[in-house]
């Protein structure tokens, strides 16, 4: 948890903890038994197994607990084996994750169609490894195998000579083979010494589970995210709009941004700014896959609507103060985030681009915003006389200070309204 003076103690209590979300992840090894990457699995808690249900729904929640938090502290650097369902593929989701470091994982149950084999086209052709998995002798998708840079067998599902003619058929290096459900060290020499390349299994190392916490979800405001990017034209004021009032949604924004696909070299000033940078197609396929993820979650909690108000609070000060090129809206929506996400403010910074002056005063560091954020914490403790030395300060008049944050209250319970 990040310094107190983040966030008022008193205005904590009764607020519920934020969910965890589940990552599972279990490496790949290469013949000499060093990590070659990750295969990432839906969890719904800490028991570590999946206990069935929505495939879709599954593959979209890991896909977008990948992007919340971030592919280089699931993988370490390593790639990332995503399952992924058809309609993963036909949505264009997965190029979410940068191509480099992610395999295409083709679960057993997708039909073969020319939709799926235009769709894996499509990911090759972007530089995407693709992966079979489970497959077996005489397998359905076959078609895809000719353009599959790794098969993966399950050793609990072939005999040994299947596997043998499997390798003999598509391995060992025209396309690598992967030995899954490893037991044991003879499984291990024994599918080695069969040409298998990469091995995954209990005997290597079980899945272990990788957690974050969730931040609380405004619903109908996914479901409005999900109408807008499903009109033919997109409105981007609109987007922004609706991404400025969910602090969940602006923090998976930010935190997309930060990935290795982009390589940013300059901070990200506003969401109007990261939403050009990403342009309409990849802006539709972000929503839909955050807005699906996100809709079923519970309504607003007293927490957001605090950082609403701090927000928009901010938004209104910004004609009467100097700011530089910092967002004070911004500022005040992801000031509540190390308590949303229960870790340090420091931490959470280094994952989101943000300008140097509003990292600096979250971090509880000399800003030119540093006033600033003291008059809204001042004005949501009721400390009207320090409210009042902070305005004398930077010249501004009480009254129409504190007329803005009346009416910041007032806009926060309106767009938290109807859920």
């Amino acid at each position: 948890m990040s310094n107190s003076s983040a966030a008022p103690g008193p205005a904590r209590d009764g607020r519920k903890a934020a969910k965890l979300r589940y990552v599972a992840r279990q490496p790949v090894f290469d013949r000499d038994e060093k990590v070659f990457g990750y295969e990432l699995l839906f969890r719904d808690d800490m028991e570590n197994v999946f206990h069935g249900g929505d495939s879709d729904a599954a593959s979209r929640s890991t896909l977008d607990s990948s992007l919340l938090m971030g592919l280089d502290v699931l993988c370490d650097g390593r790639r990332a084996f995503i399952n992924s369902t058809r309609e993963i593929l036909l949505g264009g989701l997965i190029t979410l994750l940068p191509a480099h470091s992610t395999v295409v994982e083709i679960l057993e149950t997708v039909p073969v169609d020319a939709e799926v084999v235009t769709a894996c086209l499509r990911l090759k052709q972007a530089g995407y490894l693709i992966a079979l998995d489970d497959y077996v002798s005489d397998d359905p998708r076959q078609p895809l195998a000719e353009m599959a840079d790794i098969i993966k067998v399950d050793l609990r599902l072939t005999t040994l000579a299947q596997r043998a003619a499997l390798v003999k058929e598509h391995g060992p290096w025209g396309c690598r083979m992967l030995a899954e459900k490893v037991e044991d060290h003879a499984e291990f020499a024994a599918a080695r010494d069969q040409g298998f390349v990469y091995f995954q299994g209990y005997f290597l190392r079980r899945p272990e589970i990788m957690t974050t916490h969730d931040v609380p979800g405004n619903r109908i405001n996914y479901i409005r995210m999900l109408q807008a990017v499903s009109r033919p034209d997109l409105v981007v004021p609109e987007i922004e709009k609706l991404i400025k009032t969910e602090a969940s949604i602006c923090y998976r924004l930010l935190r997309y941004m930060n990935s290795s696909k982009f390589g940013l070299s300059s901070e990200i000033r506003s969401v109007r700014h990261a939403l050009s940078i990403l342009g309409d197609r990849e802006v539709r396929r972000w929503v839909r896959l955050i807005a699906t993820v996100g809709a079923g979650q519970d309504k607003t909690s007293d927490l957001v609507l605090c950082a609403l108000v701090r927000a928009r609070f901010g938004e209104l000060l910004s004609p009467l103060v100097n700011h530089g090129e910092s967002d004070l809206f911004l500022l005040g929506l992801l000031s509540l985030l190390d308590v949303m996400l229960e870790m340090p403010m420091s931490q959470i910074l280094e994952k989101i681009p943000l300008d140097s002056e509003t990292k600096a005063v979250l971090r509880v560091e000399p800003s030119l915003l540093r006033p600033i954020y003291q008059l809204m914490l001042a004005h949501e403790r009721g400390e009207w006389k320090a409210a009042r030395l902070i305005c004398d300060e930077i010249h501004l008049d009480p009254d129409i200070v504190a007329t803005s944050y009346w009416q910041a209250e007032q806009w926060a319970r309106e767009v938290s309204s109807g859920v």
